[in-house]
């Protein structure tokens, strides 16, 4: 069991690493693009918010389960990018305007979300709680700051 679980999940990192470079930009609406971005987010809160709950003693601590949700949330950090298309920011969306016009910032806080979710897989796997906490803490640190400039409250 633990293999094919490994084996999906690279499958799915390695699937979801092709598809924002392959088919970056491939919306035919921009609430398509909305839909897609959301999904991603949706996944990524669930898998954030059980760690969470984890860490916090609401739920019983299970370390594999734990670095499940944090590979998990390494392989999503990369997909909502690509629903960030021009037109994107009207419709249901909580998307600032702000995020084409500083496009850079925003890019480079998406980048930096992506690499904190990354060294908390990594620490998940370490096995580590203490690890895992600080890497906890940065991963959530680096969601709130693109929450804070790029997302209407």
């Amino acid at each position: 069991m633990k293999i094919t679980a490994k084996m999906s999940l690279i499958a799915l990192t390695a699937t979801a690493t092709l598809a924002t470079s392959v088919y970056a930009n491939n919306f035919k609406e921009a609430d398509d693009a909305i839909d897609y971005r959301q999904s991603a987010f949706s996944m990524i809160a669930h898998n954030f918010g059980d760690m969470g709950a984890m860490l916090k003693g609401k739920k019983e601590f299970n370390a594999e389960i734990f670095a499940m949700r944090a590979e998990n949330v390494a392989a999503l950090s990369k997909l909502p990018v690509e629903g960030f298309v021009a037109g994107s920011d009207k419709g249901d969306t909580e998307a600032l305007a702000k995020i084409w016009s500083d496009k850079a910032d925003f890019d480079a806080k998406m980048k930096t979300f992506q690499e904190n979710a990354a060294i908390l897989a990594l620490a998940a796997k370490s096995g580590d709680k203490k690890e895992m906490k600080k890497a906890f803490g940065n991963t959530g640190k680096s969601c709130k700051s693109c929450h804070d400039a790029y997302k209407k409250d």
